[in-house]
């Protein structure tokens, strides 16, 4: 159990940078993704799209139009996006000189709810058993969850992220928890805390700084496994209303903010 503590010196504070004016007006952002410093790939399930954001001024410079809706997403390396579709579908596209194209389509083994990338693999959370997987990127199982005795681990694991040294974490917006794996999909983690309210989006600044999308707190919180513990670091005077989606770039060390129904990103210095 994980319990709110008062701001130390080694958490990350966040200072609010001007908001990114989505060129399009209002629209539904699933997910975003740091592709380069200051552009942005976006998940846009209201036009069925995904989107490359250029956040220096604001347009919108390549987009690419798919079958259905795109959902969670993630970088598989500087040049390939993953994005999940309805049901059991990972759409590739590739990203090259600001200009996006589709390229091969995955069929995976269960309806996928999040998704991310680690070590050349791509790992998935399922709306059932075995809840998490791990395939190649020719779409062979590498690993599963284990399924003896853990049935009721996740409820809704909608987003996931990747830490730089290879950890998997996972928020669940039914059972309010965030849960560590590792590589290979061992349960390492699990952390719960009155400032977790349907988490949605998670992002990792460091190993030990998990940012978290706390919907119905209307916040962004700080989870540190090493102390087990979660601290609220923005809210509504920080112009966060209901935060669905976000990402960090570490090269100019911001993180990027986005309701599910936004006209707007919300842009944050990390310090």
């Amino acid at each position: 159990m994980s319990t709110p503590v008062s701001p130390d010196q080694n958490q990350a504070r966040l200072k609010r940078q001007p908001s990114i004016q989505l060129p399009g007006g209002w629209c539904g952002i699933n997910d975003l993704a740091v592709v380069s410093p200051d552009i942005l790939l976006v998940s846009n399930w209201d036009e069925q799209c995904v989107q490359l954001l250029d956040c220096l001024n604001g347009e919108m410079v390549s987009e690419v139009q798919l079958q259905d809706s795109p959902y969670q997403m993630c970088l598989t390396d500087r040049n390939t996006a993953a994005v999940k579709m309805g049901g059991r579908k990972i759409q590739m596209i590739k990203v090259k000189d600001k200009t996006l194209t589709k390229d091969r389509e995955l069929t995976v083994s269960g309806t996928i709810y999040g998704l991310t990338s680690s070590r050349n693999s791509l790992v998935m959370s399922y709306s059932s058993q075995p809840w998490l997987e791990v395939i190649s990127m020719d779409g062979k199982v590498l690993h599963q969850f284990d399924k003896s005795g853990k049935s009721q681990q996740f409820m809704s694991p909608y987003f996931m992220c990747t830490t730089p040294g290879g950890s998997v974490f996972i928020s669940d917006s039914c059972t309010h928890t965030i849960t560590k794996v590792d590589a290979q999909l061992n349960l390492l983690q699990t952390f719960t805390s009155p400032l977790l309210q349907e988490p949605q989006g998670i992002t990792a600044v460091t190993e030990d700084q998990i940012l978290v999308c706390s919907i119905n707190n209307r916040s962004i919180v700080l989870l540190q496994p090493s102390t087990n513990t979660v601290t609220t670091l923005l809210g509504e005077d920080d112009g966060i209303v209901h935060p669905y989606s976000l990402t960090y770039c570490p090269t100019q060390k911001k993180v990027y903010v986005a309701s599910a129904l936004t006209d707007t990103i919300k842009v944050y210095q990390v310090s």
